[in-house]
């Protein structure tokens, strides 16, 4: 759910965590990328969220202007959703966290086995 507080905040840096600062949106746009992705691709790549609340986090990404739907007037419906030139301008960003996590985390993932 969207903080009111600081997406009218008067910081740029605190209205842009306003945007993109909960727990799913980073992590959908990353899993959208440059491709077209529907719904349930969607529901079924990002684990434990719920339709629900990937639903609100859609709306509000949209809202936004960081991702565009298209809604096909097909039977039976069909919606994918692609990332805007805003939420494309993010993906550098969100690759300069993830190699700043490599770099300085502390614990590593648990070792696959064979």
């Amino acid at each position: 759910m969207r903080d009111e507080r600081f997406c009218n905040s008067n910081c740029p840096f605190t209205r842009a965590i306003g945007t993109i600062g909960n727990k799913w949106k980073p992590i959908i746009i990353n899993v959208m990328g440059t491709r077209s992705i529907r719904f349930g691709q969607l529901d079924a790549i990002i684990p434990h969220i719920s339709r629900k609340v990937l639903t609100e986090q859609l709306k509000e990404l949209e809202e936004d202007g960081l991702l565009e739907r298209y809604a096909y007037k097909e039977i039976p419906p069909r919606v994918e959703y692609r990332l805007s030139e805003k939420g494309l301008a993010f993906l550098p960003i969100l690759e300069s966290i993830k190699e700043w996590n490599l770099k300085y985390e502390v614990s590593t993932m648990p070792a696959m086995e064979a």
